[in-house]
């Protein structure tokens, strides 16, 4: 779920602004996993503005005050969560640890770098979720040194119907300052996309595995 209406419009403003999320229905994207997109978000360009930077570190660390109260330690997730996960650690003065998206193949193997202790609560930051993958990962990889997660942020997430079955079931809350609906809405409202795109733009989100 978004953290508040207002947060996730003018999220979704500056991802635009800046070019965090390109949108193009006639040369569709090709994501790593090899799926097609009208859409392409790569938040990482947000570190490249103080001001869109110092905006999300704010918001995350709002949130984390709002809904889980304290918390022992922060964890970014590899490699967009990192950044943003030191900035709202160094925030709220707390520990910060990162997870991998698997195991080193070499040294001591870890996929966790950075002192998690058993029983410590976790928040863990991601800066985007799709299928949620890389984020379902992290969190058994943390819950496996029997921390306790509190939840999982983003400053993106699509929102797809699988990925939210699967955290449910994880029983794990999740928040995103922006997500898609958001995302179209300001788009159209600011002329980045028209209002003829809509309807391939929502179709995709249905059943982006059956698009394109």
């Amino acid at each position: 779920m978004i953290y508040n209406e207002d947060t996730a419009q003018r999220m979704a403003e500056f991802l635009l602004k800046v070019k965090a999320v390109k949108i193009n229905v006639k040369e569709p994207f090709t994501w790593a996993s090899g799926l097609k997109s009208p859409v392409y978000c790569d938040n990482r360009i947000t570190l490249s503005y103080p001001a869109i930077r110092t905006y999300i570190r704010q918001q995350f660390s709002n949130l984390i005050k709002d809904e889980f109260g304290n918390i022992d330690l922060i964890a970014g997730i590899a490699t967009g969560g990192i950044p943003h996960g030191v900035l709202v650690a160094q925030e709220l003065g707390l520990p910060f640890a990162y997870v991998r998206t698997g195991k080193k193949d070499h040294g001591l193997a870890n996929q966790i770098e950075g002192v998690i202790e058993s029983g410590q609560s976790v928040v863990l930051i991601e800066d985007l979720i799709s299928t949620g993958g890389s984020s379902f990962g992290a969190l058994q990889a943390v819950r496996e040194k029997e921390a306790v997660v509190k939840g999982l942020l983003a400053i993106f997430s699509y929102g797809f119907v699988n990925s939210c079955d699967k955290f449910y079931e994880t029983e794990c809350r999740v928040f995103s300052l922006t997500d898609y609906p958001a995302l179209i809405k300001i788009a159209l409202e600011n002329n980045y996309v028209r209002e003829a795109d809509i309807e391939v733009l929502n179709t995709w989100h249905v059943a982006p595995e059956k698009w394109g």
